[in-house]
């Protein structure tokens, strides 16, 4: 299986390169440091697995989902295993339904890569622990109409909106900043957030602020 490896960060190239030469059916033919470079690279090497970082700069396709749809248009043949740090639920969807087979959290791409390998040669999908389980529990939370914050994570989110800083909500509470910022990451984690833009933007529309 040719492979190539496409991360804007060298030590992440490094760390692939070495699990990926752990595979034993795996070639490795090429490696590219962002989208740019990475379609200079398949239009002249031909490639039958790609290992790619979700977000990378680039003058094209700096947006990961663009440069999925690209890939899948001129290159379809080519598997793709997706390692990333995001676990936005609508992205994750929306990368499978661009013909991704793999998606691998980077913090768990030591242990699962090897797996995800032996799984897209056997024309299987596969997606890292952590992100199943926010796909799951974002299904569940779908069917029961929508997602639940606790008491807490609902005050530390609408003051959040309301423009108060992660130390100004510690001090008001009189808890520590490092429960409030638990209690922001918990509450991303369950609504399927990754950025504050999002975690403002779902405020509002809840009507948790105005």
């Amino acid at each position: 299986m040719r492979v190539i490896i496409a991360d804007d960060h060298p030590v992440v190239r490094i760390g692939l390169r070495m699990l990926i030469d752990l595979s034993k059916p795996c070639v490795i033919v090429g490696e590219a440091d962002g989208p740019d470079s990475l379609f200079r690279l398949l239009s002249t090497t031909p490639c039958d697995l790609l290992v790619t970082d979700f977000c990378m700069p680039g003058n094209q396709q700096a947006d990961g989902l663009k440069m999925l749809s690209t890939l899948r248009r001129r290159y379809p043949s080519t598997s793709i295993i997706l390692v990333t740090m995001f676990a936005n639920v609508t992205t994750l969807r929306a990368a499978f339904a661009q013909g991704v087979m793999v998606i691998i959290a980077k913090d768990a791409s030591a242990t699962e890569l090897p797996l995800a390998i032996k799984s897209v040669s056997e024309g299987r999908r596969f997606i890292s622990e952590s992100l199943r389980a926010a796909l799951v529990q974002a299904d569940a939370e779908a069917q029961s109409g929508s997602p639940s914050l606790s008491a807490k994570e609902h005050e530390v989110v609408r003051m959040l909106a309301s423009g108060m800083t992660v130390s100004e909500i510690a001090g008001y509470f009189k808890r520590s900043v490092s429960t409030i910022s638990k209690q922001k990451s918990m509450a991303m984690q369950r609504l399927g957030i990754s950025t504050d833009v999002d975690l403002f933007a779902y405020a509002r529309d809840s009507g948790m602020v105005h």
